[in-house]
């Protein structure tokens, strides 16, 4: 039997079949300093609550799946030393050992639809990382796009990825990428890329059908909306090319891989952008949330 618990608030939301949302913990672990990991994820639950939704962040707390937190949990995680990053090959194997871990994207979508949350906000996704021809370094979000059916919101795939092979990929597992009211698909901190998007829905309740007709069809996985980050809030493309690729280079001359790498790359992109990644970063996180508590209550209607 899982260990799993639900806040009184998400527990009120399901039992009233309200729309509820996702939302991962790695951003709070692994994204930001504290008190702004957590006065962010504080922001983007109101967001998602503004938007008429219930907001549900999960984590592993001492070998219990938490699919929503209380203040005092929040601000516990939020403070936590050695927390485990969290995807499918681990997840289990924490609850098993009563350890304490923050959701990835792919964990979250698990657990999501382990709790019949249909609709779950991110940032970014990962996806195929530059020289994983000869790494293999592929985020198991991809994967799992691929088999669970969960709506995922966010500005894309990050934009330190190699981001025509991660949508290569994506296109080759049969995930749908829907870009959000342009035909471009954003490039995370940047709202527009030179790739163009497969498929482009304007409003939430078209999201909602698409979701809802892939589950008719006995089609398997999720939909990836790529939301574009605000125009005022973006960075262009081209002021943050060298700096990820200056980023890059310090990875691959020290040695960071694997699950590393993707907290060395965003930390070395806030220090050389003098934070403003980290001013985007909450951004379009927030811009997300906004439109997936509209998704969910198109579902919940």
């Amino acid at each position: 039997m899982i260990p799993i618990q639900y806040s009184p608030e998400v527990q009120a939301a399901k039992d009233a079949s309200k729309a509820i949302v996702a939302l991962e913990s790695t951003i709070i672990t692994h994204g930001m300093p504290y008190p702004q990991n957590v006065e962010t994820a504080r922001l983007v639950e109101a967001d998602i609550r503004d938007g008429g939704a219930t907001p549900a962040t999960i984590a592993v707390l001492a070998g219990t799946l938490h699919i929503g937190l209380t203040d005092a949990q929040l601000d516990q995680l939020g403070q936590a030393q050695d927390v485990a990053k969290l995807s499918r090959a681990d997840m289990a194997a924490c609850i098993a050992m009563g350890g304490t871990g923050a959701t990835t994207v792919a964990a979250t979508m698990i657990a999501a639809h382990l709790a019949g949350i249909e609709v779950f906000a991110t940032g970014g996704i990962g996806g195929v990382h530059k020289g994983a021809e000869t790494t293999f370094d592929i985020s198991a979000d991809l994967h799992e796009l691929a088999q669970t059916p969960v709506t995922v919101v966010a500005a894309g795939a990050k934009a330190i990825l190699d981001l025509e092979k991660t949508y290569e990929v994506l296109e080759t597992l049969g995930v749908p990428v829907i870009a959000y009211g342009q035909d471009s698909l954003p490039a995370f901190w940047s709202a527009t890329s030179a790739l163009q998007a497969p498929l482009r829905m304007d409003d939430a309740a078209s999201i909602g059908r698409a979701h809802r007709m892939r589950a008719a069809m006995g089609l398997p996985g999720g939909q990836l909306i790529a939301n574009p980050i605000p125009a005022e809030a973006q960075i262009p493309a081209e002021t943050l090319a060298p700096i990820i690729a200056q980023a890059l280079a310090e990875a691959d001359d020290q040695g960071i891989a694997a699950k590393a790498v993707t907290p060395f790359l965003l930390g070395r992109i806030f220090e050389l952008t003098e934070g403003a990644s980290l001013t985007a970063n909450i951004a379009l996180v927030r811009n997300n949330a906004r439109l997936a508590a509209q998704i969910a209550g198109s579902l919940a209607s």
